[in-house]
């Protein structure tokens, strides 16, 4: 019999991140996409460093700047009761670092790819920086924005190594379906195994589909 609570988990998980994510890289990836400040080149890197980084690494320093004997950890147990070490929300901090790039750099591509004349004539219609981002900005880099949000929400849920470092293995809490493979792989219950990485398997190609999908019919869209 299949469980489905780990999927369960790796979906609110990954809609929480992706969620988060949005409303966070949304201004900062603006704000690349506009600047010319000589300290782009060094956020930019520092932007796609879980990309490169092994997912352990990032995992034990996240570990250690969220334990309850660090400042961040520690204020945040003190002050408002919050552990974010083995814990649900612990998970959601450390998706949202290492999904991070996925969700800033298709924006920030997104933004730099768009007409510069459509946004001069935004700012000159009396629109805000914000109404020119929500009303002009976004509607005109659609397959940008898509891919971003599905490629946060898919690498999230297949996230292994800095979930299992920072949550382990709580049921209904922070075991979610590549730590409950991981532990299938283990004791060598490899038929559920196969049916759970299945699963997987299947959700990331019908979501990358989608997107491939998206982008190639937006594209036909604007040669017409």
């Amino acid at each position: 019999m299949i469980d489905f609570a780990p999927f369960i988990l790796s979906f609110k998980l990954a809609g929480l991140t992706t969620l988060i994510l949005f409303l966070l890289a949304l201004p900062f990836a603006w704000w690349l996409s506009q600047t010319h400040a000589k300290s782009k080149p060094v956020l930019e890197a520092i932007t796609a460093l879980p990309i490169v980084l092994p997912p352990s690494v990032l995992g034990f320093y996240i570990l250690v700047v969220l334990s309850p004997n660090a400042a961040v950890g520690g204020f945040f147990e003190d002050v408002f009761g919050v552990k974010l070490v083995f814990s649900f929300t612990g998970l959601v901090v450390a998706s949202c670092f290492y999904s991070l790039p996925f969700m800033v750099q298709p924006l920030q591509s997104g933004f730099e790819s768009l007409n510069k004349h459509m946004l001069e004539a935004s700012y000159l219609a009396g629109k805000s920086t914000l109404q020119t981002i929500w009303y002009v900005a976004l509607p005109n880099m659609k397959p940008a924005l898509i891919t971003a949000l599905i490629i946060t929400f898919a690498h999230t849920v297949g996230e292994f190594g800095v979930v299992l470092m920072v949550g382990g293995s709580i049921p209904d809490e922070t075991k979610v379906a590549s730590v409950a493979i991981y532990e299938m792989v283990e004791v060598m219950e490899y038929g559920k195994a196969h049916i759970y990485s299945a699963i997987m398997v299947a959700m990331s190609f019908v979501v990358l589909l989608l997107v491939y999908v998206f982008n190639h019919k937006q594209k036909k869209i604007g040669i017409i």
